[in-house]
């Protein structure tokens, strides 16, 4: 199978491109203009997505048998700040893919995600109507619509939870963000009434490349760990796994910080119907911990403590 891949060099397209590799697929990976070889892919192409026109002519030429998007503007602070780049990137390239998948007859994965909802009424399921706080969220329930609309019979959207896992560069996931705190002698706060259910990225990846081998899973999707965490809990538990004192996190919480007063207590998702319809099964917490590594840049750090 061909699959073009968008966002090849985040957390997420570099998981995919690797789980994909041991199934066998080609991966064409669309990355940024600096990114690093990216490890799985069969060819990596650097396009400015904010070019559809570029995008398009790309994905027609390569005529691929599924498209995957990871491609995402996934910081809240820049969505908020640039609307319009948010709106580009996390709304009409998706859309634009939407359109090229239903006219290949391809497989179209698109990420969303658990922001999409407010978190005041968890577990949510994928019937649950969705009530964005922020832009980037509001994007992200767009962009479902839209590809949706645009390829209901080829798409798959996967709303997902916060991810951990080993990045290229070391600097995406939960536990490389903690450890350039740690590294800089600083303790991180981590709330106490703020929930999650993280996901390995390696895990989520498995998952998506299933979907791209099958044609019965299409529509709205959810994907996550099995476990429902505080950022506290989380933290204390990266902390153990690594043999690092638990004085390295302290407790917080959102009523002390006003400006996350958007931020969504409590984003428990339903896995059903996709858990029980796939060989990938959901991973606990404390198994995820197992694929973690210390990230390059921390090592001497982490040796020398």
């Amino acid at each position: 199978m061909k699959i073009i891949l968008t966002g090849a060099s985040g957390l997420l397209g570099h998981a995919f491109a690797q789980s994909a590799k041991r199934r066998k697929h080609e991966v064409i990976g669309i990355v940024g203009s600096y990114a690093p070889p990216i490890d799985g892919l069969n060819q990596q192409e650097a396009i400015d997505l904010n070019d559809l026109a570029i995008l398009e002519r790309f994905v027609l030429k390569q005529f691929p048998d599924a498209i995957v998007n990871c491609a995402a503007l996934s910081i809240p602070a820049l969505c908020e700040s640039d609307p319009s780049a948010s709106e580009r990137i996390n709304v009409l390239v998706p859309e634009k893919l939407a359109l090229l998948s239903r006219h290949l007859f391809a497989r179209f994965i698109h990420i969303s995600t658990d922001q999409v909802f407010d978190g005041a009424s968890a577990p949510y399921s994928i019937g649950d109507p969705p009530n964005p706080s922020s832009i980037y969220s509001m994007h992200k329930e767009e962009s479902e619509k839209r590809a949706l609309d645009r390829a209901s019979e080829f798409a798959s959207i996967i709303r997902i939870p916060l991810l951990n896992g080993n990045s290229p560069r070391g600097n995406r996931s939960l536990h490389e963000q903690l450890f350039a705190v740690w590294s800089r002698g600083e303790q991180a706060h981590l709330f106490t009434d703020e929930y999650r259910q993280p996901c390995l990225s390696d895990n989520l990846a498995d998952a998506m490349v299933e979907l791209c081998e099958r044609n019965d899973l299409q529509g709205l999707l959810h994907w996550a760990g099995t476990d429902l965490l505080s950022r506290f809990e989380i933290g204390q538990q990266i902390l153990d796994h690594f043999g690092l004192s638990p004085d390295l996190v302290s407790k917080s919480n959102r009523g002390n910080h006003p400006e996350h007063s958007r931020r969504q207590k409590n984003l428990d998702l339903d896995l059903q119907p996709l858990a029980g319809r796939l060989k990938t099964r959901p991973q606990p917490f404390s198994e995820q911990l197992e694929s973690l590594i210390v990230p390059k840049q921390f090592r001497m750090w982490y040796n020398s403590i």
